[in-house]
């Protein structure tokens, strides 16, 4: 796994996670409220998991880099 950082971008960070506490900690970007959609959600997980991935979560909050 390589190392998971915010977004570089202070607006991003500071919109999604806006969007965060209005979801109850669900992504903001989706519009299910379930288990696989609460931050940090299933598929980011799944991305990280993966040593040759590199790139931004769905809604662009968290980066990987290798």
């Amino acid at each position: 796994m390589g190392k998971v950082r915010l977004n570089e971008n202070e607006l991003v960070v500071k919109t999604v996670k806006e969007g965060l506490k209005r979801t109850g900690g669900y992504c903001p970007c989706r519009t299910e409220r379930t288990e696989e959609f609460k931050c940090m959600c299933r598929e980011f997980k799944e991305q990280i998991e993966d040593p040759n991935y590199e790139g931004y979560c769905h809604c662009f909050l968290y980066y990987t880099e290798k």
